[in-house]
């Protein structure tokens, strides 16, 4: 029975290899976006157990291939006018920068000004629990200690939109949200323009 497993875990892993290729990702992509909600919805948890099942395999795909992926997440999924596809991608998001494994990954997503000006925008999406799921990836850029110094003018130059803002995010009962909320809020308030 072990054996089994050790087979199926290797199997799954070269899968895993394989749908990440971009040709394979792109067709994901494609459904992703296809007009019938069964489809749409079925490549959309496909494509997020794709990226949280097989971590060392996820990580080292998303480095090699970064700018394509996260220009598609972006232009495709992020910027999408379907409201599902957005706030699944934007869940996902969260999921693939907060995981350790994709540390590298997250240093540079919330390096990029075009990455902090989309999750901006999703912060003023109509949708409350867009908002929240965009906070979760926006408290990246924020807390990033190495900001480029286009990030910390972004920061600085939309300040007092960004506390007005996150001042009326009273949505959720989790203390862990409001935390954060706080700290973000804090770092916002003494961030300086660097020299």
């Amino acid at each position: 029975m072990i054996m089994f497993y050790g087979i199926y875990y290797n199997s799954s892993c070269l899968l895993c290899s394989y749908l990440l290729e971009p040709n394979q990702l792109k067709k994901l992509f494609g459904y992703i976006q296809h007009p019938s909600f069964d489809i749409a919805a079925d490549a959309a948890d496909a494509f997020k157990d794709l990226l949280t099942r097989h971590k060392s395999t996820v990580s080292e795909s998303l480095s090699k291939n970064y700018c394509w992926f996260f220009t598609e997440m972006n232009e495709k999924l992020l910027k999408s006018e379907n409201y599902i596809t957005r706030r699944q991608a934007v869940k996902l998001l969260g999921c693939i920068l907060l995981d350790r494994s994709n540390s590298c990954v997250m240093t540079r997503y919330v390096s990029s000004k075009d990455n902090l000006i989309i999750l901006m925008n999703l912060l003023r999406d109509q949708s409350k629990n867009i908002q929240i799921d965009a906070f979760h990836v926006f408290k990246l850029f924020v807390a990033n200690e190495n900001k480029p110094p286009e990030i910390v003018s972004i920061l600085v130059t939309n300040r007092s939109k960004l506390l007005r803002l996150l001042s009326a995010f009273v949505y959720t009962d989790d203390d862990v949200f409001e935390t954060d909320k706080i700290q973000v809020v804090n770092k916002l308030a003494v961030l300086e323009l660097q020299d």
